[in-house]
Order: structure tokens, then C-alpha cells, then sequence
């Protein structure tokens, strides 16, 4: 009798020892998941990188080539705001995009976020004005992946530090993400040369993008087809974020909507062909993954004309983990950040309203 209860409270402490350790694996499951919305492991260096000095104006300067970057070494194109690991590494490379009139400097703590996790993050100043035409800004982002391609980076970066320029993913807020779908729809007036290995664009990230004040009135050039399903086909897979106040006026008509209906996150997605997928934050509005302060006037609007969810800091915190699971799985070949996105949404800092995807495979990505 005694050796068979012995035999029943072993079995109970053996059954009892299983279940913990299936309770820690999947609790350090959802940390690692829940800890791509956190800063990764990397310490980050943010460095401004000022542009090229301008060419003298003529015809012949005038005319823009294939080759018509800065040297490979030298001054960039534009005025960067880079941020980087400061461990020694290989790592990938994305392009950020700013939104209309906004400066570089105001998503330094989103570049900051995504560097940590392993990402060389090259924030370009693309203009100071600008009207509504986006084509100026699509020839220089152009220039400046080129730029890129070409090793321009190299010298800019810390110690043992490289960037692998053959995988480099683009991504943009609001205009910026209408300019990053240009970009990938081959829109500018040179081709991207992409790096040794012959990459152009390894993933695409559209945040709140922009196409225009609305369907029917879209700055030129025109992204949006309303052709339906399938009719933006981007040789990359893509990432539409979206917010749920970014649709709503601010005080119409005074202060109409950041991120109009008609020509915003839901049209993109809605037109894109797989592999892309489709995250909305339901209660943070149209610049809420900016910084904490973004200082001067312009700095001030981006909260005053703007419909806002308040604290900024988890919808940033969304934004920089939703980008990293999703280059980590195109560029790197790990699904499971990503994977997890999808499984267990509640796990983000923020409410999702919609988590959409699209898994049809495409060339070129395999994994």
C-alpha cells in the first residue's frame, strides 16, 4: 500500500514538473514575442550625416543618370540621421521616410527602437518645403538608396560596424509612406541599383500613408489605382500600418483629417497583392509615433493639427516592434516575431483594430 501511494505521488510530482516547464516555455515565448515591442539588446549610436555639397546648375547637371549619387565614401545626397548598433555586426539596412514637413530628427526614438533589435535605420532629410507634388522627394530617396548600394555608408558607422546594403527594406510615415510605395513601384527617374548581390527592395513598411486629400484628389503622382485587389503589385512583401483616429478631423474644416479616408492605410492595403499584411492601432492618431517632444513649430503641429491617442511611447514602442518582426521575417528568414504578431495581437502596447494578412508567396522570397 505504501509503495503504491509512493507510485501515485511520484506520478503527480512528475506531472506537476511537466506542467511548469510547458508554463516557462511559453512564458518565455510571449517575452521574447512582447520583447520586440521593448529596446532590443543592442546599445544605439544616432549620428547626423550632412549631405553633399550642391552642383553647380547647367544642362548637362541637370539631367539625371544612373549614376548620379554622391561617391561611394563621400556625402550623402541628402542630410541623414542614422542610427546603428554598437556591437560589431553585419546587419540589414531600412530607409525611413518622413512625413510631409516633419523633420528626421522627430522619429530619432523609433529609429533608436529598431536599430536596437539589429538594424542600420537611415532616416533621410528630404526636403524642408515642399508643395504637393512628391516627385522631387521620390528622385532624392532614389539617390539616396543608391547612395547606400554604393558603400556611401561605410565610413559613417562605428567601429566593426557594417551595413549589408544588399538588403535594404524602405519605410515612411504618411507622405513618406506614399513616397516608399513609389519608390517600390519604380517611380523615380533612375532604377535602384541595390548592392553587390543585386537586391533592391527587400520589404516595404508603410506607416499612416498618405496618397492626397482624397479619392479623387491624390498628389501627383498617384499611387492609389482604385482598381481593387491586386493592383499595386510591389516586387516586396508589405507592412501597412494604420491608426484609428488618423481618419478623423481634428476640428473641420479648419483642421481636416491627417490621414483622410479614401486615400489612407485601408486603400493600400486593400490594393496590394500578397505577401502583405495590415495592423491598425485603434486608438492612436496619425503622428502619435513620433518622439516624446519634437521641438519648434513644426514640432507643436504635429500635435495641434492632429487627432492624438495621447501618450505616445506604446504606440512608438507598436510601430518599431510591428517593422521589426516584420523585416525579420523577409529579410532575415525568421517568421516567428511576426507569426506571433499574428497569433496573439493582444500581446502589443496597443488595442489592434485589424490584423489582416495576405500569404501568397511571391519571387525572390522563399522563405
Amino acid at each position: 500500500m505504501i509503495a503504491f501511494a509512493a507510485q501515485i505521488l511520484a506520478f503527480c510530482l512528475l506531472l506537476l514538473l511537466l506542467l511548469l516547464l510547458q508554463l516557462q516555455t511559453t512564458m518565455a515565448g510571449d517575452s521574447s514575442f512582447s520583447g520586440v515591442f521593448d529596446h532590443g539588446s543592442h546599445g544605439v549610436t544616432l549620428v547626423k550625416v550632412d549631405e553633399a555639397p550642391r552642383k553647380c546648375s547647367s544642362a548637362a547637371a541637370a539631367k539625371k543618370t544612373d549614376d548620379d549619387t554622391a561617391p561611394a565614401g563621400g556625402a550623402p545626397p541628402k542630410p541623414l540621421l542614422v542610427a546603428a548598433p554598437c556591437d560589431a555586426g553585419v546587419y540589414p539596412v531600412v530607409v525611413f521616410l518622413h512625413g510631409y514637413l516633419a523633420y528626421n530628427s522627430f522619429y530619432s526614438q523609433l529609429f533608436e527602437h529598431v536599430a536596437s533589435h539589429g538594424f542600420v535605420v537611415v532616416g533621410p532629410q528630404l526636403y524642408t518645403m515642399s508643395g504637393p507634388d512628391t516627385t522631387d522627394e521620390i528622385n532624392s530617396a532614389a539617390a539616396v538608396i543608391n547612395w547606400l548600394a554604393a558603400g556611401g555608408l561605410t565610413s559613417k558607422l562605428p567601429p566593426n560596424v557594417r551595413a549589408d546594403a544588399t538588403k535594404i527594406s524602405i519605410s515612411g510615415h504618411s507622405r513618406g509612406g506614399k513616397v516608399a510605395f513609389a519608390l517600390a513601384l519604380g517611380h523615380a527617374n533612375v532604377s535602384l541599383r541595390g548592392g553587390a548581390g543585386g537586391a533592391t527592395i527587400a520589404a516595404l513598411v508603410a506607416v499612416d500613408p498618405v496618397d492626397g486629400f482624397a479619392a479623387g484628389k491624390q498628389t501627383p503622382p498617384p499611387i492609389l489605382t482604385y482598381g481593387g485587389a491586386n493592383s499595386l503589385r510591389v516586387p516586396a512583401p508589405v507592412m501597412v500600418i494604420g491608426t484609428g483616429l488618423g481618419g478623423l478631423a481634428r476640428a473641420a474644416p479648419l483642421l481636416p483629417a491627417c490621414a483622410p479616408p479614401g486615400v489612407s492605410h485601408g486603400e493600400f492595403y486593400g490594393e496590394c497583392a500578397a505577401p502583405a499584411c495590415h495592423l491598425v492601432a485603434r486608438d492612436y492618431g496619425h503622428t502619435d509615433m513620433m518622439d516624446d517632444v519634437t521641438p519648434g513649430a513644426r514640432g507643436l503641429a504635429t500635435r495641434a493639427v492632429c487627432r492624438s491617442g495621447g501618450a505616445r511611447a506604446p504606440m512608438r514602442r507598436f510601430v518599431g516592434g510591428a517593422m521589426v518582426a516584420f523585416v525579420k521575417r523577409w529579410v532575415e528568414g525568421e517568421p516567428e516575431l511576426l507569426d506571433c504578431v499574428r497569433a496573439r495581437p493582444e500581446t502589443a502596447p496597443v488595442v489592434l483594430s485589424a490584423v489582416e494578412f495576405r500569404d501568397e508567396a511571391i519571387a525572390n522570397h522563399s522563405y
